[in-house]
């Protein structure tokens, strides 16, 4: 197994295993909190998207530059002087956060969500205590950048998951034994933030190769970063504007139990990232090493088995999640209501997830070549042209014109982007990219999982549904595993090696 297939791996687990442990405890936060109460978390979640503006591309600058500078000889002192430098920003940006959440929780508390259960007093206690979580947990994402460029994938996913884990069952701990409140939860998010900024923080220094001076901060190591960084703070800001107007809006015009369950929702949705970031963190600090050696023969390789990789391991659950939501969400809440209100939701976030996780491997292929312009400016013309029918649309139609939102932005990615990309990078590759990367898969998934779905049998007990749909997902993940041709090679490899 070689280093991409061993993180690859190394993420798939570690981010499956993240997943289940955010997605297991869920239903119990609801049983003890309430559903406005995890439209708090729903909150919480928002403003941490939304912060990412002052992220400043600066931590997908240092994944590229400790990839770039590892394959690089005598650029030690460079490596540590950048962490350092960088680490003094993100700090500083931390304490703005928590400051400005502070400060903003009475005007968020008694003007801005609208709760029937829960006081405004509780909520502005709960958000200045989310305000301190987040500035603790907000430097975590530079530590994991770097030891991402560092290839330390296997180390990286063992702390993610550990963390996650105790975050998961401590909170229900203290929903449990302590108090079962939005405080108690957001008290020990505060906790567990120390333990995980601490613990990636000290293992990235750990990893880092010994320089013959102590780290300092460096102005010229910045600006030689920044226009890199600087073109990433563009596409994160428009991508901020795209992907949470419509949580700001429902937050502000809806109740905060309909956001709740909106939220709910989103939240499975966008788990789907788990698997998509898994390929992401694996792949990209080598598609930056192929085009900073010039291989553009290895990078065409290695781009059309990442896409047909992603494409494997997100449509198959896609087309699951799609077309069995409201089993899968009755079964996974034990609550008619809940799955009522939120299913439909789910098929809709669930589609746009995926055409936005098929996006993923061409904005990387961007990135390493330090392209930025492209998709800052597909971000900006969606801005002005999808903005305002993304507020009209959860305006008018609440949380469903808000999901719908979601899938005709990432539709539009990737009719227009991908042919606009591949007349500059790599050129001959685009029909490749839609026939074989994306439609043979998407059609085996519609097929298989559409099967299934009419097959299915409305008497069916919960059990037998559960076994139903653990055997339709193993057959549709293996029927378009089969049919696309990086993965039937794979499996075709291993066969012969048995």
């Amino acid at each position: 197994m070689n280093i991409i297939q061993r993180n690859i791996a190394a993420n798939f687990v570690g981010n499956i295993w993240q997943a289940l442990m955010g997605l297991a405890f869920i239903p119990l936060y609801i049983k003890f909190m309430g559903i406005e109460s995890y439209g708090l978390i729903g909150i919480f979640a928002t403003l941490q998207a939304t912060f990412v503006v002052l992220n400043m591309g600066l931590n997908t600058a240092l994944t590229r530059e400790m990839a770039r500078l590892s394959v690089l000889s005598g650029k030690e002192q460079e490596m540590s002087d950048l962490v350092r430098s960088l680490e003094v920003i993100y700090w500083a940006a931390a304490a703005f956060i928590g400051l400005f959440v502070v400060i903003g929780a009475p005007f968020i508390a008694h003007h801005w969500v609208k709760a029937s259960q829960l006081s405004p007093e509780n909520i502005e206690q709960a958000l200045r205590i989310m305000g301190f979580a987040m500035a603790l947990q907000w430097p975590s994402s530079l530590y994991s950048g770097g030891l991402e460029g560092l290839q330390t994938q296997v180390l990286l996913n063992f702390i993610n998951m550990g963390v996650s884990t105790i975050r998961g069952v401590g909170a229900l701990l203290v929903l449990w034994l302590v108090s079962p409140t939005i405080l108690g939860f957001f008290v020990w998010q505060i906790i567990i933030s120390v333990i995980n900024t601490g613990i990636l923080a000290f293992f990235l220094w750990q990893r880092l190769p010994q320089a013959r001076n102590k780290a300092s901060f460096s102005k010229v190591l910045i600006l030689g970063v920044w226009r890199f960084a600087a073109g990433i703070s563009g596409i994160t800001v428009l991508a901020v504007i795209l992907t949470q107007l419509d949580k700001i809006i429902i937050s502000k015009v809806l109740s905060l139990e309909l956001f709740g369950y909106y939220v709910l929702a989103s939240t499975i949705a966008m788990n789907l990232y788990r698997v998509i970031y898994s390929v992401n963190s694996g792949i990209y600090p080598r598609l930056i090493q192929l085009t900073s050696l010039g291989e553009e023969e290895g990078l065409k390789k290695t781009y059309h088995k990442s896409c047909q990789l992603m494409s494997v391991l997100i449509l198959p659950a896609t087309g699951i999640i799609a077309m069995f939501s409201y089993q899968i969400m009755l079964i996974w809440t034990q609550n008619p209501l809940v799955a009522e209100n939120t299913h439909f939701l789910l098929s809709i976030l669930i589609c746009g997830t995926a055409l936005n996780g098929l996006m993923n491997m061409p904005y990387l292929l961007q990135l390493s070549y330090g392209w930025t312009k492209l998709t800052f400016m597909s971000n900006l013309i969606a801005v002005i042209l999808l903005g305002p029918l993304i507020i009209y649309a959860t305006s008018q139609y609440g949380v469903n014109g808000a999901a719908g939102s979601w899938v005709i932005l990432n539709g539009g990615y990737v009719l227009f982007v991908v042919p606009l990309m591949h007349r500059r990078i790599l050129k001959s590759e685009k029909w490749s990219w839609y026939w074989q990367d994306v439609f043979v898969p998407l059609l085996a998934v519609l097929l298989t999982a559409g099967l299934g779905r009419l097959f299915l049998r409305t008497q069916m007990s919960q059990g037998m549904t559960i076994v139903y749909l653990m055997v339709l997902s193993i057959v549709t993940l293996a029927v378009t595993a089969i049919i696309t041709p990086t993965t039937r090679a794979w499996l075709r490899g291993i066969k012969l090696g048995c």
